[in-house]
């Protein structure tokens, strides 16, 4: 029975931010483990190739072009999806760009564009995945959110944080309301997770990634891949009693207070 603990095989997937990152390194994850899945992004090339290593997997990929902050674009993905495979088990909500600016000169018009990159557009999946999960009386929902919904970061966050804390409160709620059909909505607190967009801040600023790391007491910054276990664990029947948690992948950066000191052996990470 253990072995079968993390076994996709038959189930239905979909995955935003497919094509680079974490959604990415999660439709991988997932196929590994024996889940067919659709792939949303905006990044067309990006999802092709996505779509390709999962088919060199055995796995069945569809690749659908859609901005997650419109529903008018949701909406006919799951339609597709419907017609495709007829069901949904798991729905993992990855993309969505934040946008940076201080709270004093950030427009107003930024702040809402944020909102519908990061809560709107998560929401608006959620609802069209809950609708078909509550159908079939299972599934399971993933919201990545940041530990900028549970502590400041500064640096002109405040649109980006706010979002965030927005999308916590929102797994709350949807766990609250569902899980006793069988719906389970969890979310993922991520720290700095190396991806292009934060290669390029890091290039521009030498010495970002000395103060991020500085923060972690795992002494690094995470990898795309490091989502990778605990989204099978999420999506499979390992996790059928984890509901409504909010799960931080931080390297231990919220525990630490700001004022401690980690320990750092030089070579001796693991």
């Amino acid at each position: 029975m253990a072995s079968n603990l993390f076994d996709l095989t038959g189930r239905v997937a979909l995955v935003s931010g497919a094509a680079q990152g974490m959604g990415r390194a999660m439709s991988l994850a997932l196929a590994q483990h024996g889940a067919d899945l659709m792939l949303a992004d905006l990044n067309e090339a990006g999802l092709q190739q996505t779509a390709e290593a999962i088919a060199k997997l055995g796995r069945r990929a569809i690749p659908v072009r859609c901005n997650v902050s419109q529903p008018e674009q949701i909406r006919p993905m799951f339609e597709q999806l419907d017609r495709e495979f007829g069901r949904i088990d798991f729905l993992a909500n990855v993309a969505g760009e934040g946008i940076l600016g201080k709270p004093e000169e950030i427009s107003l018009a930024d702040v809402e564009q944020c909102w519908r990159n990061l809560v709107l557009g998560r929401f608006c999946m959620c609802q069209e995945a809950g609708r078909r999960m509550l159908k079939q009386g299972r599934g399971s929902i993933v919201n990545i959110g940041s530990i900028a919904s549970q502590t400041a970061l500064g640096r002109g966050h405040i649109a980006y944080s706010m979002a965030m804390g927005a999308v916590v409160q929102m797994t709350r709620e949807l766990s609250t309301e569902w899980s006793s059909a069988g719906v389970r909505v969890n979310s993922i607190l991520p720290a700095q997770v190396v991806n292009p967009s934060l290669e390029k801040r890091m290039a521009a600023d030498p010495t970002l990634q000395a103060r991020f790391e500085s923060g972690i007491p795992r002494g690094r910054m995470g990898q795309p891949t490091d989502i990778q276990g605990l989204a099978v664990f999420l999506a499979s029947d390992a996790s059928t009693w984890i509901t409504g948690a909010i799960i931080p992948m931080d390297g231990g950066n919220l525990a630490m207070n700001a004022g401690g000191t980690r320990r750092y052996v030089e070579n001796q990470q693991q």
